[in-house]
């Protein structure tokens, strides 16, 4: 090749990555108006959970599952049915019960006879066939139950007398929790903890939004929300957020970060190695790099910064740590060693 042509392929791989760049940014701006409207009519019918709400959007854009935490009726399960709607998915909700078994889940084969007296087995799906499942207090089944779910939520199909069965696209798991210490509740295993991209505290409303939700759920008037997106928007913009672009200093933060909090590895202080049982996988920082980038786009940001990844620390790590007996005995929480590792994000 000689000078002027390799010229020309420079110039020319120029105008593509430019070209490529323009097209991000557009689909950005465009993605950012769609989902501050889908915001906007999410607050008309969940009060004083902007935090809980921007977390689950976070969740479903970087194309993850969610586990919501709280004790009951805190519009854990109108949250999911809200998101749903206005995000254009097909939704189905699970009451995870004591007796609820697996086939409940994910459905099972019959045995049926044709008018020829031939018998077949005809396999009927179960509820896991949708694109948002909402499992309601997934801690109440039993240990059997919940596990009926992990394939689903790592290779999105799941397997039925052998044969496989894919899910619909996207699929995402909205799971709530009630905390351990009520009756009547399972720990979720860490393999099936792990599968969650996020774990997300649901707390009581402040005063003001309690009322405004008072005032708004008791009169004659029922407030519900509109569709603002559709499936294939939803699939774009979780396509868009893998494209973004991610610093060196925000992508060696994360990746400093998740090492920190595992005990015995060099990254690691002694605080954490006496006070950690156990730490993050990757998965963690897989977790972190895209919830980081979902954050930024729904802030109108083309790329995230280190705010971003200190305000999602704690719900990635939570669910992926935990604290040692010792600790425990002396006081340490796990609120505290994650505000020890948000220190280290600089």
């Amino acid at each position: 090749m000689n000078h002027n042509a390799t010229e020309a392929a420079t110039d020319a791989a120029s105008d593509a990555t430019s070209s490529d760049s323009e097209a991000i940014v557009r689909q950005a701006e465009q993605a950012g108006e769609r989902l501050a409207a889908a915001r906007a009519e999410i607050a008309k019918v969940i009060y004083g959970q902007e935090e809980v709400v921007e977390q689950s959007l976070i969740a479903i854009l970087a194309g993850g599952h969610a586990l919501l935490v709280g004790v009951p009726g805190l519009a854990k399960t109108l949250l999911a049915t809200t998101l749903g709607t206005v995000l254009g998915l097909d939704e189905k909700r699970i009451q995870f019960t004591p007796d609820l078994m697996p086939a409940d889940i994910l459905g099972s084969e019959v045995l049926e006879e044709d008018e020829h007296g031939k018998r077949h087995f005809r396999f009927i799906p179960g509820p896991v066939f949708c694109q948002l499942l909402m499992a309601d207090e997934i801690n109440r089944a039993s240990p059997r139950t919940q596990s009926a779910l992990l394939q689903a939520m790592q290779e999105r199909f799941v397997t039925i007398a052998g044969q496989r069965h894919d899910l619909p696209r996207p699929f995402h798991v909205l799971a709530t929790q009630n905390p351990l210490e009520q009756e009547g509740t399972y720990p979720l295993p860490e393999a099936q903890l792990d599968r969650f991209l996020l774990e997300i505290v649901v707390d009581y409303p402040d005063r003001d939004a309690e009322a405004a939700m008072l005032a708004a759920t008791t009169g004659a008037r029922a407030v519900s929300a509109a569709p603002v997106l559709d499936t294939a928007q939803l699939m774009d913009m979780q396509q868009l957020i893998r494209h973004m672009p991610l610093g060196e200093m925000v992508a060696e933060a994360i990746l400093n970060v998740v090492r920190a909090a595992r005990p015995g590895q060099p990254e690691a202080d002694d605080f954490i190695n006496q006070a950690v049982a156990w730490g993050p996988g990757p998965r963690a920082g897989q977790a972190l790099m895209l919830g980081v980038r979902a954050r930024a786009l729904l802030h109108g940001r083309l790329a995230p910064s280190l705010d971003d990844v200190r305000a999602l620390l704690a719900p990635v790590l939570r669910h992926r740590m935990a604290i040692g007996f010792a600790a425990r005995a002396d006081g340490i929480t796990l609120d505290d060693v994650l505000a020890r590792l948000a220190e280290r994000v600089q």
